[in-house]
Formats: C-alpha cells, structure tokens, sequence
C-alpha cells in the first residue's frame, strides 16, 4: 500500500493537478455539525434518498415543495405521520411520487428524533461518532433508516459536512490498484481494510479522510 505521500506526489504530477485540489469537500467542525438543527439533518437525509437514482438538480428544484408538504421535516411531527397522511402526499404532483421514498421519510425522521433524544442532538450525534469507525456509522445509518444502503449513507454524510470516504468508482479502482482489496468491498472484512487503509493515511497526512478519498480518487484515470 502506497503512503499518503505518494499520493497527493501522484496527483501533484497529473495536468489537472490544480483542478483536483480546489476541489476538495468541505468538512465541519465538531462544534459546526453540532449546531445544525435536526430539522435540517433529515431534511437533507431525505433529500439524499430522493437523489439516488434521479438527476440531483431535478429534486433539488423540488425541494421547496418537500419542505411544505413535509412539514419543514420537523422530525417529531413527520415520525407521527400516519400511513393515511403520507398516502395523500402521493397525490401531490408537485413532489416526487416514489411510495418507497415517501414511506422512508417517517422512518428516517423517527431515527434522526430517538439518535437526537438519546445524545443531545443528532448534530451531537453525528459529531461525536470516530473518523476511526465511519463504516460503523455507515451500517447504523443503513439499519437503523431507511433507503439508506449503498452509498446514500455515505453521501448523505458528505452533503452535511461530516467527514468521510467514499466509494467511487475511482475509489475503489485506487484501492484494488493499491492491493487493499481485489474487488468492490461489501463484506464487513473487506471494508474494515478500507477503513484500516483510510486511517492510516489519515494518521500519516493529518487529513481528513473526504480529502484523502477525493485525491485517491485522482491517483488513476
């Protein structure tokens, strides 16, 4: 496995060298993440879920109307919602009618509520968990919400400002090349590799780990 070095020397040497450093996520501060209202946490969680799979413009530009029929995502409210109520959102033409989606919305409120009664937060929450361990939060994300497998978990996480890796395609072309894995990591032992892999070059450049993951990124094509 190369050293976090090598990579950012790797990425240094291409043509577009510049390009790929102006481009590095944005990521909060512990004291940053805290003071999102959880409102604002499933709000964008559940806009994540609507991304997948659609042009993020085409639901960006529908937000609006999510956050009127959804009752400004107020967590409490929205995990109360009958199956009535998000029934008749479905007639609603100005939204995405997508029932799979539209039902995850109660379920991931009632998560982000009992994640932010028991901590203090979901912003408390969400701060406090280990760059050491963001698979870990990955798999409580996936588990405990809804429409949240795959990489929605781990882009939802970018969207708010948490610092985490992801699973690109270029990512994980960079990890095969580096011998870290041999194929596209879904077992708990082959993403505990990418962790291990990630931490440590945190531990090597001081980065956080968005950084590192976008600039491995660029270490092939």
């Amino acid at each position: 496995m190369k050293s976090y070095a090598w990579i950012v020397e790797h990425v240094r040497e291409r043509d577009d060298a510049e390009h790929a450093f102006t481009q590095l996520p944005v990521v909060k501060s512990a004291a940053q993440l805290i003071e999102i209202p959880d409102d604002r946490y499933l709000s964008d969680l559940c806009r994540r879920v609507f991304r997948a799979g659609l042009k993020h413009s085409l639901v960006d530009s529908k937000w609006p109307a999510f956050e009127a029929a959804f009752l400004g995502f107020d967590p409490l409210k929205l995990s109360f919602m009958s199956d009535e109520q998000l029934e008749s959102r479905m007639q609603n033409r100005a939204l995405i009618r997508h029932w799979g989606k539209i039902k995850s919305i109660r379920t991931n409120a009632l998560m982000v509520r009992e994640l932010s009664e028991t901590h203090g937060g979901f912003g408390q929450f969400i701060a406090e968990w280990p760059a050491e361990d963001i698979i870990g939060l990955w798999a409580l994300l996936k588990k405990r919400g809804a429409q949240l497998g795959g990489q929605s978990g781990a882009a939802f996480l970018r969207m708010v400002g948490k610092d985490t890796f992801r699973l690109s395609p270029d990512v994980i072309a960079a990890l095969k090349a580096q011998g870290i894995v041999d194929k596209a990591p879904t077992s708990q032992r082959d993403l505990q590799k990418v962790q291990d892999a990630f931490t440590l070059w945190r531990q090597q450049g001081g980065q956080p780990l968005s950084h590192i993951s976008m600039l491995l990124a660029f270490t092939v094509g």
